[in-house]
């Protein structure tokens, strides 16, 4: 699978790269989505695992780093180039061995890569 800028994060977003966003708030442009459960980088396929709480029924989602578009580290916050409608819509997240399953990323990816870009910020 080739890595591309969906799996990256930008490269403008600096030194604030190198911090555990481990229970940081991560926000869409219209609200709250959850927190940071965890991130990974399997094969370089950068992504934080988020957990919803109960704004979807206490599922997981998986983002791809490349939508994130802020990162505030004094707020703790995760700023994200979709709404909350585009991430619930995402393919759906349901065991971290997908995490590893290249025809899911592939999936995710694609999806992600297909959205309407957006402005940065931390929302």
């Amino acid at each position: 699978m080739p890595i591309d800028s969906i799996w990256s994060y930008a490269p403008e977003l600096g030194p604030a790269l190198r911090q555990d966003l481990t229970g940081y708030t991560v926000v869409a442009d219209d609200g709250t989505i959850g927190h940071v459960d965890r991130q990974a980088d399997p094969h370089g396929l950068c992504h934080l695992v988020v957990d919803t709480g109960v704004w979807v029924f206490g599922r997981s989602l998986l983002v791809p780093v490349g939508a994130v578009t802020g990162i505030d580290t004094g707020e703790r916050k995760v700023a994200l180039a979709c709404t909350r409608a585009e991430v619930k819509a995402a393919p759906r997240f349901q065991t971290d061995s997908q995490t590893r399953d290249a025809a899911y990323l592939n999936q995710v990816g694609a999806y992600y890569r297909a959205l309407p870009a957006r402005g940065t910020g931390t929302g």
